[in-house]
């Protein structure tokens, strides 16, 4: 029974769905049905994209600094607000508090205050006379209206990757979250009224269906989503028949290189904290480990030995590093891959649900896997670290080159050389050394291959919510 009901954010308002349908959202810690939220239809989605077309109008002409204002207000009350926030994101997901308030709101908070600034610096060429008597110069404009989807597994995170270059670069948007998380999205747009015109940011809730007509509506001039490669593909297809410019961030299976010469201790804790966290539901866990032959035996131990020490529980256990899976069919997921184990793969620690409520699975290392198994070339997404043995570097690479996804990658060695070969070589848009799974808002995030293509983060991310437009003027006499 749901004890309370979402609303979408239209043209500033709090709405229901046209046609009044909902659809109910679950507590992953319990299975049970804790909210209502509407079912958007193609009625909510036409209104939504005339309120940002019609907002573009002015939002568009803000300056950077009308821009940098709004977004330090939205910061700043984001702030002030992150009990709440925090409360509300994990009923939502599952995950820990303690970790939420310290590793989600304060990184959330500084990305809004970084692109605040980043949208007083866009750079382009200096104005010039490349052919006599004429000068050119470059305007960076604002794309239009965009469509963003975002996934359950960051809900709030990722709705701030998202919304935050797209306004500071002067777009307006129209925002579907995951049908299973759309409590934070709600809460976050109904903040933001207070600092944007009406129309600037909207939020419709829905299915997968809602999300169909967000990207296949004629109004979006761009479409933005982080989710999986399935959803990447369909999203790109769709755009390509109206020639929207796409922005996708998509699945990954991150390649954790470790040589014979690591800190094995150090990184095989460092390791299962970064596979472990969020219950292992993001895109760059470090969940694939190729490891060398002199120290595998001991990396195996030491991770095992670190899975065996992280605890998965309600979100009020301060001693957990890690709450539920997502949804049912997570799970399901989940079990199914390591229940698909094949016989020459070693089940070292975990592979079970923990408990008979909620979405829970056990921490789990799995060595022995070739290449070629499901379980090393298919994303899990879930707290499943795979070990693999290499002979030689050459062999790693390969390994780790080795998928259809390009997203991130570490490497773990004390030859300086050796990582330097290593990061130039790996095909991944991220390479971490003898560390895995930091971010910060100056740097970018984005994949190669079938991880897509677009960049969160950085001064590169608000490009991508930018066009380029040449100006040439002639005055010769």
């Amino acid at each position: 029974m749901a004890d309370q009901t979402f609303q979408n954010v239209v043209n500033g308002e709090l709405v229901a769905a046209a046609s009044g349908a909902t659809y109910d959202v679950e507590d992953p810690t319990t299975g049970e049905v804790y909210a209502a939220a509407p079912l958007s239809d193609a009625e909510d989605v036409d209104r939504a994209y005339a309120a940002a077309d019609r907002a573009f109008e002015t939002w568009g002409e803000t300056t950077p600094q009308e821009r940098m204002t709004a977004l330090l207000g939205i910061a700043d009350a984001l702030d002030r607000r992150s009990e709440e926030f925090v409360r509300v994101e994990s009923r939502d997901t599952g995950k820990p508090l303690g970790l939420t308030a310290t590793e989600e709101l304060p990184v959330g908070v500084d990305h809004f205050r970084f692109f605040a600034g980043a949208a007083r610096l866009l750079e382009g060429k200096s104005a010039g006379e490349y052919m006599a008597d004429h000068t050119s110069w470059i305007r960076r404009e604002p794309i239009g209206v965009i469509g963003q989807v975002t996934p359950w597994n960051y809900p709030l995170m990722m709705m701030i990757w998202k919304i935050a270059p797209a306004l500071a670069a002067g777009n307006t948007i129209v925002l579907k979250p995951s049908d299973t998380t759309p409590a934070t999205s709600v809460l976050l747009a109904e903040l933001a009224q207070e600092f944007l015109p009406p129309g600037v940011l909207n939020v419709v809730c829905g299915d997968r269906d809602t999300g169909r007509r967000l990207v296949e509506h004629p109004t979006p001039q761009m479409v933005s989503i982080t989710g999986s490669v399935r959803a990447g593909m369909e999203v790109a297809g769709a755009a390509a028949a109206d020639l929207k410019k796409v922005h996708l961030e998509l699945g990954g299976k991150a390649p954790v290189v470790v040589f014979d010469d690591a800190d094995v201790e150090r990184a095989a804790a460092a390791i299962a904290e970064a596979g472990y966290f969020n219950a292992g539901q993001d895109c760059t866990a470090a969940t694939r480990v190729l490891v060398a032959p002199g120290v595998h035996d001991e990396f195996v131990a030491a991770l095992t030995e670190a899975a065996r020490g992280t605890r998965t529980g309600l979100p009020d256990d301060e001693d957990v590093l890690y709450g539920a899976l997502n949804n049912a069919d997570q799970l399901a997921r989940v079990s199914g891959m390591v229940d698909r184990l094949p016989d020459h793969a070693t089940l070292q620690t975990g592979g079970a649900r923990q408990g008979e409520r909620g979405y829970f699975y056990e921490p789990t290392v799995v060595s022995g896997l070739r290449q070629d198994d499901e379980q090393v070339q298919t994303e899990i997404f879930g707290p499943v670290i795979t070990v693999q043995r290499f002979s030689d570097e050459a062999e790693a690479l390969r390994w780790a080159n080795g998928t259809k996804y390009g997203l991130s990658s570490s490497v773990w060695t004390a030859d300086h050389a050796r990582a330097l070969r290593m990061s130039k070589r790996l095909d991944f848009g991220v390479v971490w050394i003898n560390t895995h799974i930091p971010f910060v808002s100056e740097m970018p995030h984005g994949g190669f291959k079938h991880s897509g293509y677009g960049k969160d983060l950085s001064a590169y991310s608000l490009e991508d919510y930018t066009r380029v437009k040449h100006v040439m003027s002639y005055h010769g006499e």
